[in-house]
C-alpha cells in the first residue's frame, strides 16, 4: 500500500522525535537536517535506519549525503516505495 508524502513525514517525525527528542512539529519539509534539526551524522545514520525498517526501504549509504532536508528524505522513501 502506498503512502503519502504526509503519512511519510509523519512517520520520519516519530522516528527523529524518538532519536534526537526533537518535537514531531519542528519536523517540517523544508527543514535541512543539520541546520535547522540540528542532527549529527550518527543520529542521521540511526534515523535512516529506522526509515528503512519503518517504510520497507533500502537508502543506500552514498545516498544519504544527498538527503539535506526532511523534503529530500520524504520524496527518496515515497520513489522507493513506488
Amino acid at each position: 500500500m502506498a503512502q503519502s508524502e504526509q503519512e511519510i513525514l509523519e512517520g520520519l517525525a516519530e522516528i527523529v522525535n524518538e532519536e534526537t527528542g526533537l518535537d514531531t512539529d519542528q519536523v517540517e519539509l523544508d527543514k535541512s537536517f543539520t541546520d535547522d534539526l540540528d542532527i549529527d551524522s550518527l543520529s542521521m545514520m540511526t534515523i535512516v535506519v529506522n526509515a528503512e525498517e519503518k517504510f520497507g526501504v533500502k537508502i543506500p549509504d552514498d545516498e544519504v549525503k544527498n538527503l539535506k532536508t526532511v523534503r529530500d528524505a520524504v520524496s527518496f522513501i515515497s520513489n522507493g516505495l513506488g
